[in-house]
């Protein structure tokens, strides 16, 4: 689908960047423009790919003319761009809500404005009841998204969202972290035994944003189906693999945190979608001047049922193992234990 497009990454210096150039670098596309602030990460992925068809670009989301001269021409925009971290989030919201929620806003004019095909924007169960500032910010992203695809026919640009869960071995995730204090004989630090974190890899993250970019039309939002594992088995499963007899040591929730993250509320539920492997939640297109718009089937709410890592697919240790040991990741890590 991108043959001869270019397609703009922001925030493509990071883990879904480096995925998406490895997933299209070698097929017929046009140009891949890697949009972030980081010159560093940008230099070593210059020297790293060494290609023609990548165009770095320094620039901050939270600056509209920097989007603006960045998305001419593009076809097809990949939005990463974000503060990710819920403790980080927590302390400093306001750094949040400049990048999460008036970044967006800036590529959504952007996008619009330069006429871009179709935009993904990539969000978080974080995002569903939220109760962090990470979550809220994504929410409002999700939000200005929405708002703004209410305003624009299916021959202007495309503005979709996927939401997913916790993507394995991205940066700053728990799976390198527990790998690190098992190659230092540290204790295994987890927050609570029986919280619950959707299992997602990096290719599957890639595999739910290209069926957006197919099958998404305005105001879509895509949600994959991924299993789940308590935190405590994730560690288990880890222990195993790598042969270790650490310790597990409980330190508590952090700032922020749930014990069970969510992908799609029962109110959502009742414009939803089964798609087999995804959810499509179709847009709201209720309109603030008709008062007719506000009436809901009540019934079928209550009735309804969230989608949770709670209640998802669960994953026991064994199957956990054989879900890591695909991840190129962990593949380095035991291969450098050897």
């Amino acid at each position: 689908m991108f043959k001869n497009n270019i397609i703009l990454i922001t925030g493509g210096t990071g883990s879904f960047g480096n995925a998406v150039l490895n997933r299209f670098l070698n097929t017929d596309i046009k140009e891949i423009r890697i949009f972030s602030r980081d010159e560093k990460k940008q230099n070593d992925m210059r020297l790293k790919y060494n290609n023609k068809k990548i165009k770095f670009i320094i620039g901050d989301i939270r600056s509209f003319e920097s989007l603006y001269s960045a998305t001419k021409d593009v076809d097809y925009i990949f939005h990463a761009a974000a503060l990710k971290q819920v403790p980080t989030c927590e302390f400093y919201p306001i750094e949040a809500v400049r990048t999460n929620v008036l970044g967006t806003q800036n590529l959504i004019n952007a996008a619009v404005e330069n006429n871009v095909r179709k935009a993904i924007f990539l969000s978080t169960d974080k995002a569903v009841y939220p109760i962090n500032a990470m979550g809220m910010c994504k929410a409002l992203m999700e939000k200005l998204v929405a708002a703004k695809s209410r305003e624009l026919n299916a021959s202007e640009t495309v503005l979709c969202c996927t939401r997913y869960g916790n993507v394995m071995c991205s940066r700053g995730s728990v799976i390198p972290l527990f790998i690190q204090q098992i190659k230092n004989d540290e204790p295994i630090t987890i927050t609570d035994p029986n919280m619950t974190r959707f299992l997602m890899s990096l290719d599957e993250a890639i595999d739910l944003v290209i069926n957006a970019f197919k099958h998404g039309v305005q105001g879509d939002t895509w949600v994959q189906k991924p299993p789940a594992s308590t935190i405590y088995d994730l560690a288990i499963a880890l222990k195993e693999l790598f042969k270790s007899n650490t310790e597990i040591k409980i330190i508590g929730v952090r700032h922020g945190e749930k014990i069970h993250e969510t992908l799609v509320t029962r109110e959502e539920m009742l414009r939803c979608e089964d798609n087999g492997n995804y959810y499509r939640i179709k847009s709201n297109n209720a309109n603030l001047h008709n008062s007719n718009d506000f009436v809901e089937d009540q019934f079928n709410i209550l009735n309804a049922t969230d989608y949770t890592s709670e209640n998802t697919t669960r994953l026991n240790v064994d199957e956990i193992k054989e879900k890591l040991i695909k991840l190129d990741y962990v593949k380095r890590e035991l291969e450098n234990l050897k």
